[in-house]
């Protein structure tokens, strides 16, 4: 996949497919709530754009309807907008850490949580 982020619109269109499996552009327009409902146009322009990076596929076409899937799983996805809000702050994770700490976040089981991710991980300094 080239490198970029995914966009807030496109992170709800990945996530409608991630729920509901493959879809046409009007059933993933659909998942939205209906107040907040972007024009299937918009749905359509981003769904295009999401192929374009490669994190949509084409698997069917019924009628005139193409049917699409997401080729990218929410991990993947998810790593790749942390990356590059990490890419922000030079690479650093400490400012990010500092912000959801103090906004209350990031508990102390979620930093249990993470050392022991941290440990399982081989070549890490345990310091």
């Amino acid at each position: 996949m080239p490198p970029g982020n995914f966009g807030k619109l496109e992170l709800q269109i990945l996530a409608a497919l991630w729920e509901r499996g493959p879809c046409s552009v009007r059933e993933v327009q659909e998942a939205f709530p209906t107040r907040k409902r972007p024009a299937y146009t918009t749905i359509q322009t981003i769904m295009y754009r999401l192929e374009a990076k490669n994190a949509l596929r084409r698997v069917r076409k019924i009628g005139n309807a193409h049917i699409f899937e997401a080729a990218v799983s929410r991990d993947i996805a998810h790593r790749r907008v942390i990356d590059n809000l990490l890419g922000l702050f030079g690479g650093r994770a400490q400012p990010v850490m500092a912000h959801l700490i103090e906004s209350g976040k990031l508990t102390r089981q979620d930093l249990k949580e993470a050392e022991a991710i941290f440990d399982t991980l081989p070549g890490k300094e345990r310091t």
